[in-house]
């Protein structure tokens, strides 16, 4: 059975490229993984008074999180730093304190943007800010993808054969990865 992977993509733009990378990176899983593309539409903003009922939408995303294997946090730059939406999605499913949702699962960071710098900045800030409420971060290979808009169709299919090459590398290599931390953990 296929390890079951929540892509959680980090923009709400309709035709975002990080969407368009997210459901690129489902379609070339090899088959052990899943890839679950979830969007953060009508995920509500975080407020610790809330905590004690949380919304059902906090709920909701909370458990398609701890229902996965593992996660990737497919990530534009805004800022030089992750969406705000990206921000306010990880404070409501690593809450409350101790009980992140992402807790012992692997994750994986996806940069990109359609500039020269591919997001560097804003997968170095979840690097930075993800030890302690997830579980092992992939540190190898790094995938920091640039200049993304010329690399999709206007149906969000891929057109760069190396592009799509660097894609399917870093999905083997994270269903790799997962093997190996689901492998030690049943150890």
């Amino acid at each position: 059975m296929p390890h079951q992977v929540l892509v959680i993509v980090g923009s709400l733009r309709k035709e975002s490229f990080s969407l368009k990378i997210a459901n690129a990176l489902a379609k070339a899983a090899p088959a052990s993984l899943k890839l679950n593309v979830a969007t953060l539409h009508g995920l509500s903003f975080f407020n610790q008074d809330l905590e004690a009922n949380p919304p059902a939408d906090w709920v909701a995303f909370r458990d398609k999180i701890k229902a996965s294997d593992a996660v990737i946090f497919v990530t534009p730059e805004y800022n030089r730093s992750v969406s705000g939406v990206l921000r306010n999605a990880i404070d409501v499913a690593s809450r409350p304190s101790g009980q992140s949702a992402f807790l012992g699962k692997p994750v994986g960071i996806v940069g990109n943007s359609p500039g020269p710098l591919g997001g560097v900045s804003a997968a170095m800030e979840l690097k930075r800010s993800l030890p302690g409420i997830t579980g092992p971060i992939l540190g190898q290979p790094e995938i920091y993808l640039t200049h993304v808009g010329n690399s999709f169709n206007e149906k969000g299919e891929v057109t760069s054969e190396s592009f799509g090459k660097v894609l399917q590398q870093y999905v083997e290599a994270f269903a790799a990865f997962v093997d190996r931390q689901k492998k030690g953990a049943a150890a």
